[in-house]
């Protein structure tokens, strides 16, 4: 993997960039859509890439190694053969999803044990056992094991979690360089700065995940509950201490408003269930504000879904008909909302590049983001 840094903003950290893989170009700054069992709700590979531009999406090492599992993701050759999709993929390493989800889990220096959150089966997840699962199910860019910090921990707490993160993190960087691609493409393997919302404990991590050498670094941990104005606070204490040269991916974030202020601190790629899950439950982003489609003003309403957007949805169905199909409980509605939101945030972040590279990005940004949090 190689990543290029084509423009830069002269007001802010912005940059345009492209990231080249084996298994395509990704033009940054991005937004990947959510494929956490290797699909994203709802939608076709052909929607996708057509209708939303999508470049790369995401899936999920915790998900895929429960259900179907690597013997059948490592039979059919990999996530991208698994599910016909041919342009980059990225996973997460489950570390979030055994925090979260684990009927029960134990966190050691060795790794996590936990309980499946569908049959209750035992498993140990450690900093090479996650490398070895990436490995089959063949993501480009594969992410270390680390725990996420929650938002509200102690100084004592985030310190010593930064402390394990980073053991593992070693762990695993040494074990990705002993083993090998099975599929004959390259991955990248991404360490993740943590620290919670301590500026020295994030100067940390960031000097010691910095000091690796990787082809790209995370930021973890954020988006949590903490105020956004702390979110941006922690982006801009990492943004010194990380590599210029190399890919920065801000994890789980967010609203188009949260995205439009890390593409202003230098992030250059993201991924949020946020576009697809709001869409699923009639919530739509627009350049203008935010729509709840379900509300009763919309239902003779017959204008496009969006008449500022480029998506094929927004030109053909109607703000009554997409509410109509959600009051009806119809499949169509979750769908054509969950394709508009994506369409919006990849088009979202082409706009944001192309006001890199005309120079005028901050003016756009500031006035963009007022709009993006009005509810209409």
């Amino acid at each position: 993997m190689n990543f290029t840094v084509v423009n830069c903003d002269p007001e802010s950290a912005a940059r345009t960039g492209r990231i080249d893989t084996d298994h395509g170009e990704i033009h940054t700054p991005i937004f990947m859509p959510v494929g956490t069992l290797a699909t994203v709700k709802g939608l076709f590979h052909k929607e996708l890439t057509e209708d939303a531009k999508a470049q790369i999406i995401l899936g999920n090492t915790y998900h895929l190694y429960l259900r179907p599992g690597t013997d059948i993701i490592g039979k059919a050759g990999g996530f991208h053969k698994f599910c016909s999709w041919d342009k980059p993929v990225l996973t997460d390493s489950g570390g979030y999803q055994v925090f979260s989800l684990a009927a029960k889990r134990k966190l050691t220096p060795e790794g996590y044990y936990f309980q499946s959150h569908i049959d209750g089966s035992r498993h140990f997840f450690s900093p090479e056992k996650t490398v070895d699962v990436q490995r089959i199910i063949g993501a480009d860019i594969i992410m270390a094991l680390d725990e996420c910090t929650p938002g509200d921990a102690t100084y004592d707490y985030a310190r010593d979690s930064m402390f394990l993160t980073q053991q593992w993190l070693e762990r695993g960087m040494t074990h990705f360089h002993r083993t090998r691609d099975l599929y004959g493409y390259s991955q990248a393997y991404f360490p993740i700065v943590q620290g919670c919302t301590y500026p020295e404990l994030r100067k940390q991590a960031a000097e010691h995940a910095a000091g690796l050498d990787a082809q790209g670094y995370a930021i973890g941990g954020l988006s949590v509950g903490e105020p956004a104005e702390v979110m941006y606070q922690m982006i801009e204490t990492v943004d010194p201490y990380l590599p210029k040269d190399r890919p920065r991916y801000l994890m789980g974030v967010g609203t188009p408003a949260n995205i439009l202020e890390g593409i202003a601190r230098g992030i250059d790629m993201f991924d949020c269930v946020m576009p697809t899950r709001n869409g699923r439950n009639g919530m739509l982003f627009t350049r203008d504000g935010i729509v709840n489609i379900k509300n009763r003003k919309w239902a003779d309403d017959l204008s496009p879904v969006d008449d500022k957007g480029t998506s094929f949805v927004d030109r053909t169905y109607s703000r009554a008909y997409l509410r109509h199909l959600f009051v009806a409980g119809e499949m169509l509605g979750p769908q054509i909302a969950s394709l508009h939101n994506l369409a919006f945030y990849l088009q979202l972040v082409k706009e944001a590049a192309e006001h890199i590279e005309a120079g005028d990005f901050t003016i756009w940004k500031n006035q963009m983001v007022k709009r993006l949090e009005t509810r209409l």
